[in-house]
């Protein structure tokens, strides 16, 4: 079963070089120098290394590594990123990916299928059209015809067993245009099938994002984010991830934000926005993350308590941090050719 722990041995995997006692350092350091990429998860390593060989170079732009980073790990097979991810509750595969550099520039794409790596598709989206959006079949379209291959739109075989799994345990029989039954009684809510559990059968929470925030040598901010997605979520459903403002931002006089989890409770609250302002206002990326989980728990305390919310930070000086809403949110940082450091963030219920 593709989850949480197989996204994670895919981290220990593609980094043997890197000892236990470096891998979980006990705390960050206030200031680096830039340049600086920083990614959610301890999976965010092996990217962040993709990301650094570009950072490094001379004249290098944060939004190439960042592209970059997110493109190795669409390349791989996990429960959660690329097109090896879990599918939506009618199997199918759906891709969100953002992307956004330090002038204002940003494209996303939302729903899109059978393309390999959505987050390129995104910054041609930013760099070739007047807009910032674009979704399901027009995404596809305009996809195929800037000349991305289209792929068979098979499930891998993780996914199919995830899926079958899941299919068997909920139930789920779909209805052919009950939508246009809702609201008449119990019968139409009983065929609407099964929501997305908030957890996998070994108990991780569902959902990982790969989100990647970085700094190059001239000092310039730029992010990406990219996902396939809450697993068996209802057919059409979009999270935070590819929502400029929700799922990620930046501003390249204060700083960059971006997170995983339950796409839904951060878009409330315009989560990686309201980071990038509160560092606006002075406070430490760390800080900043903090107010934005607090205001999430200050909605509904006792739901907050069935999800996972985990932010990420960079400000323009070269700081970074987290906060997150559950114990177990990590996150990789990388500014030298030494491998990275993955931290593990504070939040704001504690370790059970």
């Amino acid at each position: 079963m593709s989850t949480r722990r197989n996204f994670l041995r895919w981290s220990a995997l593609s980094m043997p070089l890197l000892s236990i006692g470096k891998l979980f350092a006990k705390s960050s350091p206030a200031v680096v120098t830039k340049p600086i990429v920083v990614s959610t998860w301890d999976s965010g390593l092996p990217v962040n290394a993709v990301a650094w060989k570009v950072l490094k170079q001379p004249n290098s732009r944060a939004l190439d590594a960042v592209e970059a980073g997110a493109r190795s790990i669409e390349d791989t097979i996990n429960c959660c990123v690329g097109l090896g991810g879990n599918p939506d509750r009618e199997g199918k595969v759906t891709l969100d990916a953002s992307i956004m550099d330090d002038k204002f520039n940003c494209g996303s794409v939302m729903a899109l299928e059978q393309i390999k790596h959505p987050i390129s598709v995104a910054r041609k989206v930013m760099e070739t059209t007047p807009h910032v959006q674009l979704v399901g079949d027009g995404a596809l379209q305009f996809a195929l015809e800037s000349g991305f291959q289209k792929e068979s739109g098979k499930l891998s075989a993780d996914a199919e067993k995830t899926y079958k799994q899941w299919l068997k345990k909920s139930e789920y029989k779909p209805v052919i245009n009950i939508e246009q039954q809702q609201g008449k009684g119990q019968k139409a809510k009983a065929g609407h099938g099964p929501f997305a559990p908030n957890f996998f059968d070994d108990g991780s929470f569902n959902h990982d994002t790969m989100g990647t925030i970085a700094m190059d040598g001239s000092g310039n901010l730029s992010g990406a984010c990219t996902t396939s997605g809450m697993g068996f979520k209802m057919r059409g459903r979009v999270g935070d991830s590819p929502i400029i403002g929700a799922g990620l931002y930046v501003d390249n006089e204060v700083g960059a934000a971006t997170g995983s989890g339950q796409g839904e409770e951060v878009l409330r609250v315009a989560g990686a926005f309201l980071i990038v302002e509160m560092m606006r206002q002075g406070k430490s990326p760390e800080e900043a993350c903090k107010i934005a989980v607090d205001r999430i728990v200050k909605i509904n305390p006792t739901k907050a308590k069935d999800f996972q919310v985990g932010f990420i930070a960079i400000n323009k000086q070269g700081e970074y941090g987290a906060y997150s809403l559950h114990h177990g949110f990590s996150y990789s940082v990388t500014l030298a050719d030494d491998g990275g450091k993955v931290f593990m963030a504070k939040s704001h219920f504690p370790k059970a």
